[in-house]
């Protein structure tokens, strides 16, 4: 489970645009412009310590999760390397028989299909511990920012990861400062969420169907429900 870094930054900066931006050449280290900074999200998410703190404890905590998703990987393999085996033995045959392979590729890819069904149906606990992580990071990350900026003097911001930036002077790079910020307001992050929770992007998909639905049998939209128990921002929060 894969979620994307779409933090608001709404605190205060100016983001600059694409347009405005992406075809400036990198300025010289001797013309660096004060008040402005680059960063990269992805990067400052990946390097903070909550994020490897629950990386390191994972493996740990979901043990029996991910010896579940081996063993039937394994299982998997087991069964469908002889038919592989032999669809590739009979593809190089002189004369093959093409409904035939047809018929072992579709089998083959069946098969495959229903595995990866099966490991993801497994790992969803731990797709959810990380995608719960990463929205706590998140929901930090713009106060990190904000209070980056305030020490550096910097009022304009740019996300390298919207795009707006193709080249920058190293000089501008607030990366360290950022995620310096981050580890203190969040040094770790709770790693198993509540019972019920769902992504951001799932709630958020809820929400939409729900105000749908209300709109087309005339009821009032329901009030949004809250993060369903994510943690706020702050250091009490446990890796464990």
């Amino acid at each position: 489970m894969k979620t994307l870094l779409k933090p608001a930054f709404a605190v205060g900066l100016a983001l600059a645009s694409a347009s405005a931006f992406a075809a400036a050449p990198a300025p010289a280290s001797s013309a660096v412009i004060k008040g402005i900074g680059v960063i990269d999200p992805g990067q400052i998410v990946g390097s903070s310590a909550a994020f490897k703190a629950a990386e390191a404890q994972r493996p740990v905590t979901y043990k029996q999760y991910y010896d579940q998703a081996k063993a039937r990987n394994d299982q998997i393999n087991a069964q469908i390397k002889p038919l592989a085996d032999k669809f590739d033995a009979d593809r190089k045959a002189p004369n093959p028989n093409t409904a035939d392979l047809q018929k072992q590729y579709a089998t083959l890819q069946q098969l495959d299909q229903q595995g990866q069904r099966d490991l993801q149906q497994i790992l969803q606990p731990v797709q959810l511990s990380q995608a719960y992580v990463e929205e706590q990071i998140q929901d930090v990350l713009p106060k990190a920012v904000e209070a980056a900026a305030n020490k550096k003097g910097v009022t304009l911001i740019l996300n390298r990861d919207a795009g707006a930036v193709v080249m920058r002077d190293p000089a501008y790079n607030m990366n360290a400062d950022v995620t310096a910020e981050l580890d203190a307001l969040l040094p770790v992050a709770q790693l198993s969420p509540p019972p019920g929770w769902l992504p951001r992007e799932e709630r958020e998909r809820q929400a939409q169907a729900q105000a749908a639905q209300a709109a087309a049998s005339g009821q009032p939209a329901p009030t949004a429900a809250p993060a369903n128990g994510a943690a706020p921002a702050g250091p009490p929060a446990d890796s464990r």
